[in-house]
């Protein structure tokens, strides 16, 4: 019974021994780290070997799935005394061991360009047999806030309610906006409500005191912007005046139309004036007279007086039967169609040619002539 005791006791030591002698991870850094993209980290992993640790050395980082349906992804690996970088293509290029030769005891590696979907747990494992170790640290990439957006939203009126407003488009969470003010007293209105987390300040019953410079920042745990926003608050306008302008305005519009109508009737019913008395003067002148009619009424006339002194009383009766070609014909006589015109009465076959030579008559030819007098 004693010999089995001490014998398990030799045992125990000799396990405890080659235990505390065998492969150990020495690194004793923070195994959750925070970065901004665009910048660059150093993963550390520093180990040692013990006598007994014998077989080769292989080192293996790899990006842990978050789901544990999915694989994990070797980023880099050394094996065989020799370096390989190009495993996972999401960091390749990007991805390197920080010492030119991890077997002396340096497996830690570098990354640089961080992105944000570099964000993950990454595992350094040491093999060496019979000696196997690993250690897991976070990395968490935050991007930065881009340069707000400064604004105010309202009427700056004095009197009303202002809401000024600080928006960052990029930038991871948790975004914290601060707001105060650059100018006068550097003090924000007494009324002015804070929220860092929506970035809007509001500022009620908004006063010409309330005028002013404000600068708003926007920060996260890797980095902070910030813009400027004048603000400047007026009096309200005067309401009564703007009101009375307007109404005298529409007033002198309407009287400038009315008179533009009247003036447009006016000069419309001078114009149909005009037209009717033009009208009535057409149709009270007689149409003018014809100078060759006129001229063949004194040939006529001449021609009368040289039969009449031929004549003798025996054959005034048939003179009278003569058709009277002098005679102006009146306008009822002008209006009348051919086809009414009178015809002349019949010439006595006794008043032929040579008993008128023989009266002492003079031959006169008569042209023919239309309706208005005129020759034809």
């Amino acid at each position: 019974m004693d010999f089995s005791i001490s014998h398990l006791c030799s045992v125990l030591i000799i396990l405890i021994a080659g235990v505390a002698h065998c492969l150990e991870i020495t690194s004793q850094g923070p195994t959750s780290i925070e970065k901004a993209s665009s910048e660059s980290v150093k993963l550390d992993c520093q180990f040692s070997l013990a006598p007994e640790d014998s077989g080769p050395l292989d080192i293996e980082w790899s990006l842990l799935a978050s789901d544990n349906q999915k694989e994990d992804k070797v980023v880099i690996l050394y094996s065989g005394d020799r370096a390989y970088e190009d495993y996972y293509p999401a960091v390749k290029g990007r991805a390197h061991f920080n010492s030119a030769d991890p077997k002396n005891g340096d497996a830690s590696i570098n990354l640089t360009g961080l992105k944000s979907s570099d964000t993950g747990t990454y595992q350094c494992k040491v093999k060496k047999a019979p000696g196997i170790r690993s250690r897991k640290m976070l990395l968490t990439v935050m991007v930065r806030p881009s340069k707000p957006r400064c604004s105010a939203d309202g009427l700056t009126l004095e009197g009303m309610d202002v809401v000024l407003r600080c928006t960052s488009s990029e930038g991871t969470n948790p975004l914290q906006y601060t707001w105060e003010k650059t100018s006068d007293n550097k003090l924000l209105p007494a009324s002015a409500v804070l929220d860092p987390v929506g970035g809007t300040m509001n500022v009620r019953n908004a006063s010409t005191s309330s005028s002013g410079t404000y600068r708003c920042t926007a920060k996260n745990h890797v980095g902070m912007e910030e813009c400027i926003l004048q603000l400047g608050i007026t009096p309200p306008p005067n309401t009564a005046g703007i009101i009375a302008g307007a109404i005298i305005a529409v007033l002198l519009a309407l009287i400038i139309i009315a008179i533009i109508l009247f003036c447009c009737c006016r000069a419309r019913n001078r114009k149909k004036y005009e037209k009717e008395i033009s009208y009535e003067i057409r149709e009270d002148v007689p149409p003018p007279k014809s100078r060759v009619s006129t001229a063949r009424s004194f040939t006529s006339v001449g021609s009368q007086r040289s039969s009449l002194g031929s004549m003798s009383p025996s054959n005034l009766h048939e003179y009278a039967l003569k058709p009277q070609y002098d005679k102006i014909p009146s306008v009822e006589e002008y209006e009348r169609p051919p086809s009414h015109a009178p015809l002349p009465p019949p010439v006595a076959s006794k008043m032929a040619g040579p008993n008128l030579s023989r009266m002492g008559a003079i031959a006169v030819m008569i042209p023919a002539q239309n309706r208005d007098g005129s020759i034809v």
